[in-house]
């Protein structure tokens, strides 16, 4: 049996220490995963992200969204982004995610990966702006794509595929301690909307 493309009984602990990743399957079904990426794909504001780097600021073609409970700031790449309201579809992804997780969630970064061309370099969610240790829940739609680990002192590198509909939860030390990338490939023609739902600390 393929531990990663089915609706798990217990979620699978993925990392072997320094850390809590949680892979849940797929708690979507591949139609109401289809609406989903259609109803996303069309009705959330997406625009290129954007980056501070040397002073110069860049654009990327991947898209992103920044939904939350309130009007919250969030920095990441030294870019500041304010939040817009939470969209039904989201409320009714997000209370899913916290039924299927265990926890709580107030906001919701959207990346919009338009092929397999697009990714995501080496990086941890550490922003001072994130609960500390807090959960993040990464929910997939549309192309499968590879999600890698690499711990930051022994380079020890773990990867798995995300199948529409998926769950992947992180939380504890994990981003002290691990780095995460969705690599590039030209051998996906698809888009992937991905969702990963966190908290935000108020200053």
């Amino acid at each position: 049996m393929d531990l990663f493309s089915t609706l798990l009984d217990q979620p699978i602990s993925l990392l072997p220490y320094d850390g809590d990743v949680d892979y849940f399957g797929e708690i979507i079904s591949l139609g109401d995963s289809d609406y989903y990426f259609h109803r996303l794909l069309n009705n959330i504001d997406w625009r290129c992200d954007q980056a501070i780097i040397f002073g110069k600021t860049i654009e990327t073609k991947r898209k992103v969204a920044w939904h939350a409970a309130e009007c919250f700031s969030y920095t990441y790449s030294n870019i500041t982004k304010t939040a817009l309201p939470f969209t039904d579809d989201l409320l009714s992804l997000k209370a899913l995610v916290e039924r299927h997780s265990g926890e709580t969630y107030n906001s919701c970064l959207l990346n919009l990966y338009h092929s397999g061309e697009e990714g995501m370099a080496w990086h941890s969610d550490g922003e001072d702006d994130l609960k500390d240790q807090g959960a993040i829940a990464s929910l997939s739609f549309g192309a499968e794509r590879k999600f890698a680990f690499k711990h930051k002192q022994s380079k020890e590198v773990f990867s798995l595929p995300l199948k529409a509909g998926s769950l992947l939860v992180m939380k504890g030390p994990t981003q002290q301690y691990w780095l995460h990338r969705l690599p590039p490939t030209k051998l996906i023609k698809g888009a992937r909307i991905n969702l990963t739902f966190r908290t935000i600390v108020k200053a």
